[in-house]
């Protein structure tokens, strides 16, 4: 796809970058490509003034070595860890989001497994491909929602729904999917949506790499 991009006139820069470097509740991957047209460069290197990192907030390095809690038993109550980003677990987001009253709330699919099989799995066991339980005090794995793979929620014995899906994509709470759309579109739309906080910080760096360049070479 580099390929195709430059042998059509365009400079590049790529970056890989993490959701949670810049506030998602997520640990995902992006390999992220900006491009301008070589006519509209002065000079051809000026696309590696682009900075990827202008808007970032967090350093994933440090925030993966954090002391995260691991497992705990399914509704085992449990103390708010220490020494961690609050606001970068499922909790917080949750909260913030005010999930319980949103407008997506009632959009979960109903689970074929028991319900000893939801109570089985400890909070914060992400191991398996599928029915993954997200844990309170920590970020969530990435949001793919497919291929079998299912997110449970951390203290109830159910998959995740739409509203709490959508807090894990970073996205305002006045945010939500309509009525039209079937259950299946919604799951496939958030988890194939850019996470909220990601693509605006990314969005930043470009209208601040526009206004430091030459006025109107970029128009």
């Amino acid at each position: 796809m580099k390929k195709n991009v430059t042998d059509n006139g365009y400079k590049t820069t790529e970056q890989l970058v993490n959701a949670i470097e810049f506030g998602v509740p997520q640990d995902r991957d992006r390999i992220l490509l900006f491009g301008i047209k070589k006519e509209l460069l002065k000079e051809k290197n000026d696309i590696e003034n682009f900075d990827w990192n202008k808007y970032k907030i967090h350093n994933k390095d440090t925030v993966f070595n954090m002391n995260w809690p691991i497992k705990n038993k399914f509704q085992e109550p449990i103390p708010v860890p220490e020494n961690i980003v609050n606001e970068l677990t499922v909790n917080y987001w949750f909260s913030k989001n005010n999930v319980e009253n949103h407008y997506n709330a009632g959009d979960q699919f109903m689970p074929r497994a028991g319900l000893s099989k939801f109570e089985s799995i400890d909070e914060g066991d992400v191991s398996k491909k599928s029915y993954k339980r997200l844990h309170r005090y920590r970020y969530s794995p990435t949001a793919a929602y497919g291929n079998n793979e299912v997110h449970i929620h951390p203290t109830e014995p159910r998959r995740l729904n739409i509203a709490e899906a959508l807090a894990i994509q970073s996205m305002p709470k006045f945010f939500a999917l309509p009525e039209k759309m079937t259950l299946t579109q919604k799951f496939k739309t958030v988890g194939n949506g850019v996470p909220y906080l990601l693509s605006k910080g990314i969005s930043c760096s470009m209208v601040s790499f526009f206004d430091n360049y030459s006025a109107g070479v970029l128009l």
